[in-house]
């Protein structure tokens, strides 16, 4: 299937391909109860009763009861006003891909196929010199001490194109245990729904086939692994929760999904959840079969040491006009 000129495919849409190429009946048509939605607070770790996403504003005074939520970190101020200032003016000088459902892209990583599960490290040569300091700083945060950076993606949310992105769990065969994702210019929200399909829809039964390193109640132990239980087993709801939750995607902040939010819940964000310029940072790290002395180490080790690597994005991209190698 070709894209349209906008970018998307199929039953992903913009507002540009709704109105200048016919797709405003292909794009998909999410009915989510909002009587049943959550709101999450990151200072209290729970979800409370409510929809509008400023209600964690509220803490410590929330009302209606609660349900706890694991798989959330969320810190707020993760950098500074004139970080973020730098980082937007730097991350613009890089030329941008346009993408599906109304965003664009500047994706830094190895050449996935998911469907055939093959990797190989095309011209991967490792990341802008400028988010150095973001990596840097994930060793300030205990969750995030040991995380190696195989992917960065930039994407940005336009609300004139009606940016969005449908509900999906990014893939479990290449992409480890932590999704982490530093949030730019605009508050947002993550909003989270069940999944009740198949494992083999994003690879989520590979996941059967390792261990977590994040425990439970989110520390780390590196020395211990618990191998009782898979991956899938150890962080699968107790009960079915009949919930919709909705993750506060904090300007400034970082947020890091694992466990049951990462391999029981798909995430998505909504048009209407955009309502100015809004980019982001997204992080992915190895499964464990690309680790040292995994399966696929061999790979794994020479994909790991590029991405060790930093560069100058402005002797890399002297010409606007240059399209990044992905």
């Amino acid at each position: 299937m070709k894209p349209r000129p906008c970018g998307c495919k199929g039953c992903r849409t913009c507002l540009i391909c709704e109105k200048f190429y016919g797709a405003e009946n292909l794009k998909l048509s999410l009915k989510l109860d909002k009587n049943k939605g959550y709101v999450y607070c990151p200072f209290c770790n729970k979800a409370w009763p409510g929809w509008e996403i400023d209600a964690y504003k509220q803490h410590p005074n929330h009302s209606g009861k609660p349900i706890n939520y694991p798989g959330i970190y969320i810190k707020p101020d993760f950098i500074t006003a004139s970080e973020e200032e730098e980082l937007i003016k730097c991350i613009d000088q890089v030329p941008w891909d346009i993408s599906q459902s109304g965003r664009r892209k500047q994706n830094f990583g190895p050449k996935t196929n998911f469907k055939k599960k093959k990797i190989v490290p095309g011209n991967f040569e490792g990341f802008p010199e400028f988010s150095k300091f973001l990596q840097d700083r994930f060793k300030s945060i205990d969750l995030l001490r040991d995380y190696q950076v195989i992917e960065q993606c930039s994407l940005e949310y336009d609300p004139s194109k009606g940016a969005s992105i449908d509900p999906h769990i990014d893939d479990c065969w290449i992409w480890g245990e932590r999704i982490v994702t530093v949030n730019c210019l605009s508050d947002s929200v993550l909003t989270m729904t069940i999944f009740k399909g198949e494992t083999k829809k994003y690879n989520l039964y590979c996941a059967d086939e390792y261990y977590p390193v994040v425990q439970q109640d989110g520390s780390i132990d590196l020395e211990f692994i618990d191998k009782d239980k898979t991956m899938l087993e150890i962080c699968k709801p107790n009960e079915e929760i009949d919930a919709i939750i909705r993750i506060p995607l904090i300007r400034r902040s970082i947020i890091v999904m694992y466990g049951e939010s990462r391999y029981h819940w798909e995430h998505c964000i909504l048009r209407e959840d955009i309502t100015s310029r809004r980019v982001c940072i997204a992080y992915r790290e190895f499964t464990p079969p690309y680790l040292t002395n995994g399966l696929h180490h061999e790979i794994g080790n020479e994909i790991t040491t590029r991405a060790k690597k930093f560069w100058d994005h402005r002797s890399k991209y002297k010409n606007k006009d240059e399209v990044i190698d992905t």
